[in-house]
């Protein structure tokens, strides 16, 4: 064994829990859920009803209990609820990995002492789901496999020790294992009911009979071989949390956490060596709904203060509703940060000024970007729009030409007027206002990269116009039989 501890989560009515949550008056009711399998109407889920099973044809289930309620099968609205389950689970490790279409599995390895042993969290997480009405399961063990066998073959509540696995598994029913219908009933003719009938028989005449998908279960669950753990989300680089003993909706209280996450998180990445590049809050509310806010930073920043500040706007958009009851903040990404000092007079509590926290300021409000630099002469690809931080690199020759200070997304038609047909431009019509032209330099004859898509288009004559009513302009005729004119951009 890895050493590594597990909890598995079982819902075994979570789509008759999302009906009574979303409509609490069917709690009591006879409610169903079918759905339709080729040709054949069948139950999928339902309360415990004698005579009333899963896998029953529709058409029996009605016999039996007229009264009964039906709602036919939604797995997109079950599967954002698991996902969203899974990410309120958080709360305890964050390590959750989705087992299944009802289940949840969490890697607790070293949280179980945050919240007093492995049964207090166990209890935890059980009251947690009980509590917002949800039928749950739950059990811990070493291995992925045996912790969702216990739980889903009437062991719930169970903390297996380490090492106990295989003898564990021994008095459990085959549908723990989670073994298909039809095997389990091919097994059940030659007397195989539990998982300590299969340990006892040879592996070679299983194999070949049933397949290896029974012996990986088996192996699974005794934990021989494990099944791969792969996280919902990665976990972060570093965390700061904060469990409150009463819910807080304000905010001021809201606040006050974040700057103590913020001074906790600092301060680990500064002991690291590092900076913060993205910061997620997490807010946790009492309902298990979970908000979240990112911010990210152009440069690498351990300064709880600018941090704070990015943040500001941001919570506006959380929703307390009944309080949140825990609060977290991760570090998803982290670069190595050197100890700084921007100017040695800097005095106590001043601000800093620097223009890599302004450009962060200003990102959270609207993008900021730069042109980067493109190998490409044709004015449409001669540059595009990079993050403020980003370092170009552009050619040597790369900015040499005159351009102009705007350029439009796409060249907008003019009406020119010539003194001769191939002549440079005496007046030109933008819409409904007149410019006679001053001066016009050019023209400047630019042709398309015959090695990409605008390889058959026609050439350019570019004129930088200066105007006698003020502005200048960056206008260009294509070299066609009947030239057409167009302006591309407005100089400084």
């Amino acid at each position: 064994m890895s050493g590594r501890r597990y909890l598995a989560l079982w819902l075994p009515l979570l789509p008759i829990d999302r009906l009574q949550r979303l409509d609490p008056k069917l709690r009591g009711q006879p409610l169903a859920i079918w759905t339709t399998t080729g040709s054949r109407r069948h139950l999928t889920a339902c309360i415990p009803m004698p005579g009333i099973e899963p896998g029953q044809a529709l058409a029996d289930a009605q016999a039996i209990r007229p009264d009964l309620l039906l709602h036919p099968a939604e797995p997109e609205a079950d599967a954002q609820l698991l996902e969203r389950l899974a990410h309120w689970c958080l709360r305890w490790t964050p390590l959750v990995a989705l087992d299944g279409g009802d289940g949840l599995l969490l890697d607790t390895t070293g949280a179980d002492p945050l919240f007093g042993g492995e049964t207090a969290l166990l209890e935890a997480v059980l009251r947690g789901f009980r509590e917002g009405g949800f039928h749950a399961e739950a059990a811990m063990a070493g291995s992925p496999g045996t912790a969702a066998a216990l739980a889903r073959g009437g062991e719930s509540g169970r903390v297996l020790p380490p090492g106990q696995e295989r003898d564990a598994m021994a008095p459990l029913l085959l549908h723990a294992l989670r073994v298909p219908e039809a095997t389990i009933t091919a097994l059940s003719r030659l007397g195989l009911r539990y998982v300590r009938d299969l340990q006892r028989q040879p592996r070679a005449p299983l194999l070949r009979r049933f397949g290896a998908s029974l012996l990986d279960l088996l192996d699974d669950a005794t934990g021989e071989r494990p099944r791969l753990f792969r996280p919902l989300y990665p976990p972060p680089a570093f965390q700061a949390a904060r469990n409150l003993l009463e819910p807080i909706i304000t905010r001021a209280a809201i606040d006050q956490v974040l700057a103590v996450l913020l001074e906790d998180l600092c301060r680990q990445l500064a002991d690291a060596g590092q900076g913060a590049r993205r910061l997620v809050l997490q807010a946790f509310r009492v309902d298990r709904t979970v908000q979240r806010i990112a911010i990210g930073t152009g440069a690498a920043s351990r300064h709880p203060a600018h941090l704070a500040r990015l943040f500001t706007d941001r919570l506006d958009g959380l929703e307390p509703d009944l309080g949140f009851d825990r609060m977290t903040l991760d570090a998803t990404m982290a670069q190595p940060m050197s100890a700084q000092q921007d100017r040695l007079t800097r005095e106590r509590g001043e601000a800093g000024g620097s223009l890599t926290e302004l450009l962060d300021r200003l990102e959270q409000r609207a993008a900021v970007t730069r042109p980067l630099p493109l190998d490409s002469h044709w004015p449409e690809y001669a540059a595009a729009p990079a993050g403020p931080f980003d370092t170009p690199k552009p050619a040597e020759d790369w900015g040499r030409e005159i351009r102009p200070l705007r350029l439009l997304r796409e060249p907008v038609p003019l009406a020119v007027t010539t003194l001769t047909p191939d002549g440079r431009p005496a007046s030109f019509q933008r819409g409904r206002a007149l410019y006679r032209v001053l001066r016009a330099l050019g023209p400047e004859t630019l042709e398309p990269e015959w090695w990409g898509s605008d390889g058959g288009r026609p050439g350019r004559d570019y004129f930088r116009v200066q105007t006698v009513e003020g502005p200048r302009f960056w206008i260009c005729r294509l070299k066609e039989q009947s030239p057409r004119w167009f302006l591309h951009g407005e100089m400084a």
